[in-house]
C-alpha cells in the first residue's frame, strides 16, 4: 500500500512538471481540493447559524457590524498579497531566498504598523461610522450593531498579517496548507454557537470570529517558521524590491477600496430594506461564495506566481495561451453548472438552511437572491484569471480606473434594480457589475500582453 502511495505521488509530481499549463492545473487542483473542504465546512456552519438565529435582527446586527473588517482585510491584506508577491518571487529567484527574506520583514514591519493603527481609527470612528452604515436600523439594534463592530476590529489585525504569511506559502508552492487553515473559523463559529449562543446571544459569533482568526494566523506563522522563513519584522531600509512592492501596493489599495465600497453600498441599501434584508443577501451568497471561494481561491493562488514566473522570463505568447486556454476552460465548467444550480435554487436553500428559526417564506425569498447572486459567477472568476494577469505585468494602476467604472455601475444599477425588484434587485446588480468589470479587464490585459510582445519583437 505504502509503495503504491509512494509510486502515485512520484507519477503527480512529475505530471506537474512536464509543462507548464499542467503545473497550473496541478495547483489549481489543490488549492480547489482544500478550499471545497474549507467550503464545506463554511455551509455547516451557515446552517447551525441559521438554525439558532434565522433572518432575526441579531444576525442583521452581527452582518452589518462585520462588512466593514472584513473589507479592511481585503483592501490591506489581499492587496498587499498582490503587490509582495510578484516582487518576492523576482527577488528569490534572481537574488536569492537571503534577499528574499530582507524584503518580507520590511513589508511586514511596515503592515502590521498599519494595521495595528486602522484598527485604532476605526474603533475611534464607531460612533458615526455605523450609523451611515446602518441608516435603517432602528435604535437597539444600531445600538448592538456598534458593540459587535468594536468586538470584530481585532480580525483585521489577525486576518490581515495572517492573509500575507498564507500569500509567502503560496509563492513557494505551498498550497495545501493555506487553503486548509479557514477552516478554524467554521469549527469555532459552530461550538460558539452551539455552546453560548443562549448565554452570549450574538455575541458568541463575534468572539468565534476573533478566536478564529487569531488561530488562522497562527497556524500560517507556524508553518512558515517550519520552512525556514523569519517571521519577526525587521526594518533593512527601503531597497528598489521594497519600493517597488510599495509602489504597486498603494494602487491595489487603491482599486481595492473602489472595489470594496461596491459592498458595503449593496449592505448599506439593504439595511434601508425591510427587517432581514441583509441577513437574506448573505444566506443568498452563501453557495456563490462557496463557488467564487474555491474557484477564485485557486485561480489568484496558482495563477499569481505562475504569470509573475512568466513575466520574469518574458513568456508573453506563453501568457497570452495560458489565459485562452483556462478562460475556454471556464466557460465550459460555469455555464451549465450555473444553469443547473439556479434551477434548483429553492430546493438547496431549503435543503440547507430551512429548520428551526429559517422558516418556509425565508426560503423563497432567499433562493431568489441566490438565483441572481449566481448570475456572477464565469463573470468573476474570468474576471480573476485577467486580474492575476495585469497585477504580475505590475500595471495595477489601470485596475484603478477599471474599478471607478465597477462603482459607478454598481450606484447606478443597485439603486435601479432594487427600486424594481427590492432585495432580490441588490444582487442582480453585484452580477451585472461583475460582468462590466470582466469586459474591462479582458480588454486591459490583450492590450498590456500586445504591448509587451511588440517590445520583445523590437528588441
Amino acid at each position: 500500500m505504502n509503495h503504491s502511495l509512494r509510486v502515485g505521488l512520484r507519477g503527480w509530481a512529475t505530471w506537474q512538471r512536464q509543462a507548464s499549463n499542467r503545473r497550473v492545473l496541478a495547483a489549481l487542483f489543490t488549492v480547489g481540493a482544500f478550499s471545497l473542504l474549507g467550503k464545506l465546512s463554511a455551509f455547516a456552519k451557515d446552517a447551525v447559524v441559521a438554525y439558532q438565529f434565522g433572518r432575526g435582527d441579531e444576525l442583521d446586527a452581527f452582518l452589518i457590524a462585520l462588512v466593514i473588517p472584513q473589507f479592511m482585510i481585503t483592501l490591506l491584506g489581499g492587496s498587499l498579497n498582490a503587490a509582495l508577491i510578484p516582487t518576492y518571487i523576482q527577488v528569490r529567484e534572481q537574488q536569492g531566498p537571503e534577499a528574499a527574506q530582507r524584503v518580507f520583514s520590511t513589508v511586514t514591519m511596515l503592515t502590521s504598523g498599519f494595521l495595528v493603527l486602522t484598527c485604532l481609527i476605526l474603533m475611534m470612528s464607531a460612533p458615526w461610522l455605523m450609523p451611515l452604515l446602518a441608516g435603517g436600523y432602528a435604535a437597539e439594534k444600531l445600538s448592538l450593531a456598534k458593540a459587535l463592530y468594536v468586538v470584530l476590529l481585532s480580525t483585521i489585525l489577525f486576518s490581515g498579517i495572517g492573509t500575507t504569511w498564507g500569500a509567502v506559502l503560496n509563492a513557494g508552492n505551498r498550497f495545501a496548507w493555506a487553503a486548509t487553515v479557514p477552516m478554524v473559523t467554521s469549527f469555532t463559529t459552530m461550538l460558539a454557537v452551539l455552546l453560548f449562543a443562549r448565554s452570549w446571544s450574538v455575541y458568541a459569533l463575534a468572539a468565534a470570529a476573533v478566536t478564529g482568526a487569531f488561530v488562522e494566523a497562527a497556524l500560517l506563522g507556524w508553518q512558515l517558521k517550519r520552512w525556514g522563513i523569519s517571521l519577526f519584522p525587521r526594518w533593512h531600509g527601503l531597497s528598489p524590491a521594497t519600493r517597488q512592492v510599495l509602489g504597486q501596493y498603494w494602487p491595489m489599495v487603491a482599486a481595492a477600496f473602489l472595489m470594496g465600497s461596491t459592498h458595503l453600498i449593496s449592505q448599506g441599501m439593504a439595511a434601508m430594506l425591510d427587517p432581514g434584508s441583509v441577513s437574506a443577501l448573505g444566506y443568498g451568497n452563501k453557495l456563490t461564495a462557496v463557488l467564487l471561494g474555491i474557484g477564485a481561491t485557486a485561480v489568484g493562488t496558482a495563477f499569481l506566481p505562475h504569470f509573475s514566473s512568466m513575466a520574469a522570463a518574458g513568456d508573453w505568447t506563453g501568457m497570452r495561451q495560458t489565459l485562452l486556454t483556462y478562460m475556454g476552460l471556464m466557460l465550459v465548467v460555469t455555464i451549465p453548472l450555473i444553469a443547473c444550480l439556479i434551477y434548483l435554487s429553492e430546493p438547496l436553500v431549503g435543503i440547507l438552511f430551512q429548520r428551526g428559526a429559517f422558516n418556509a417564506a425565508d426560503t423563497q425569498v432567499v433562493a431568489q437572491v441566490q438565483a441572481a447572486y449566481l448570475l456572477q459567477v464565469p463573470f468573476y472568476l474570468i474576471g480573476m484569471l485577467f486580474v492575476r494577469c495585469v497585477t504580475a505585468l505590475r500595471s495595477t494602476q489601470v485596475m484603478v480606473w477599471g474599478n471607478i467604472i465597477n462603482l459607478m455601475a454598481c450606484i447606478v444599477l443597485t439603486y435601479a434594480f432594487m427600486r424594481l425588484f427590492g432585495v432580490v434587485g441588490i444582487a442582480l446588480a453585484t452580477s451585472a457589475m461583475y460582468g462590466v468589470s470582466c469586459v474591462f479587464l479582458m480588454v486591459v490585459s490583450w492590450t498590456l500582453l500586445q504591448a509587451h510582445m511588440r517590445r520583445a519583437e523590437v528588441a
